[in-house]
């Protein structure tokens, strides 16, 4: 995401470069190794204790909990594999691997969810007694835990989408100990056997509802859709106003991986090839305005048709 673009905007290039606006994926490698630490251990101890106090409501939160686990590993996997550097089989090397992480971790909580929501009605129909104190404390470190990891990754699960997954998945999970925690406290107090199964029924609808932004994007990103807080409109305008051009097609934008922008674009410019300077100043505008990494410029004087279909654009 380097600002010296310049004459490299005119021809392709394939070099990976991060920017100060957002880390580079290295920066995520504690944070995951954390992350999987914490919640390998948080499996180990639901497991024991709900085996121990009877409770199916421990037990297959643990369960749960290593669905967690294998998607941190996935997203850290992918942040990982997007730092690979291009080869000539993978010109933009394993980017796009974020974008199926994100992607692959939206299923996979909606899948969780969706395990969670049959258990819930199942647990309706015959309400099991609850072993109260030790699902609360146990319940209670699971929000302490999930709650510190899903902190981890708080910051970026603004810019990209990938972090986002793995905070969705983190904080989901705090919000369903915090429900069980509640729902424990209450049966201690009352011996409602109902609240527990449909605490967990309304959990699973926030998470659901939470998710489905996830789900839409990545799924959208995965099929080269221009990444969100990008206006076609706005780009296109911006190149049609640079000086010398007379019109612009060809358009494309689209995500590389969760964090990176490309564009391409013919620029018709009758007075000819502009000069280093025009490319320089364009890569930092459209760096700066709407964030995109990879500009490839095409320069013609008359305009070519070569038959690729336009976005439904302003000529």
């Amino acid at each position: 995401m380097s600002h010296h673009h310049g004459p490299a905007c005119s021809h392709g290039h394939a070099h990976g470069h991060h920017g100060h606006d957002h880390p580079a994926p290295a920066d995520w490698n504690r944070a995951f190794a954390i992350g999987v630490l914490l919640n390998l251990g948080f499996v180990v101890v639901e497991a024991v204790f709900g085996w121990q106090a009877g409770s199916l409501a421990l037990l297959a939160d643990a369960g749960h909990n290593l669905s967690d686990v294998a998607g941190l590993i996935l997203a850290w996997g992918a942040a990982l594999a997007g730092r690979l550097a291009p080869s000539r089989y993978r010109t933009y090397g394993w980017r796009r691997a974020s974008i199926l992480a994100a992607l692959a971790n939206a299923v996979l909580l909606l899948v969780a969810m969706g395990a969670l929501a049959v258990e819930a009605f199942q647990r309706l129909q015959v309400p099991e007694p609850v072993a109260g104190w030790t699902v609360i404390v146990v319940a209670a470190v699971g929000v302490l835990i999930n709650g510190l990891t899903a902190a981890l990754f708080m910051a970026g699960s603004k810019d990209d989408l990938n972090i986002r997954g793995a905070f969705l998945h983190m904080a989901g999970d705090a919000l369903v100990s915090l429900g069980v925690v509640a729902a424990g406290v209450l049966y201690l107090q009352f011996g409602w056997g109902w609240l527990d199964p449909v605490m967990s029924l309304v959990i699973a609808v926030v998470i659901v509802l939470g998710t489905w932004g996830l789900l839409r994007q990545s799924l959208h990103l995965a099929f080269d859709g221009v990444p969100e807080g990008i206006d076609l409109l706005e780009v296109h305008a911006c190149l049609r106003h640079q000086p010398g051009v007379t019109g612009v097609h060809d358009l494309h934008v689209w995500a590389l991986g969760t964090s990176e922008v490309a564009l391409t674009a013919h620029l018709v410019m009758p007075g000819g090839h502009p000069g280093d300077a025009f490319f320089i100043e364009m890569g930092q505008t459209l760096m700066l305005r709407f964030r995109i990494h990879h500009p490839t410029i095409q320069i013609e004087i008359d305009g070519i048709d070569d038959g690729c279909p336009a976005p439904q654009v302003p000529r």
